[in-house]
């Protein structure tokens, strides 16, 4: 007898977690046997949009400081960076974010070389 409710309990805690899966979703399929079989959906991680987000933001800032590179020239560049890197700590860590790296320079001089 003590079986017997040591399985019922077990089949309750299945059912329960089954439950709790398919309110995520679910879908149904036929059997071998051939009776419709309702199955919770299975869980699955989209990393791609956070990465997808993540690499378009980045290039986009890339692309702002390359731009401003090109478009007002490296003195004027590196005056507006001094500025920012006398003001708040905000301010500081922009000028660091800004500050002139190799690729921003190379892609920089490509750009005013293909204007000219």
């Amino acid at each position: 007898m003590v079986e017997t409710h040591d399985h019922f309990v077990n089949r309750l805690e299945m059912l329960g977690e089954k439950h709790a899966k398919m309110t995520r979703g679910y879908g149904t399929k036929i059997s071998t046997s051939g009776l419709i079989v309702i199955e919770p959906k299975e869980e699955r991680r989209n990393w791609g949009l956070p990465v997808k987000v993540v690499s378009l933001a980045l290039l986009g800032f890339l692309g702002f400081k390359v731009f401003m590179l090109a478009a007002i020239g490296a003195e004027t560049y590196n005056e507006r960076l001094a500025k920012l890197e006398n003001g708040t700590i905000i301010e500081k860590a922009g000028a660091i974010a800004l500050s002139v790296d190799p690729l921003t320079a190379m892609l920089a001089e490509t750009a005013v070389r293909k204007l000219k």
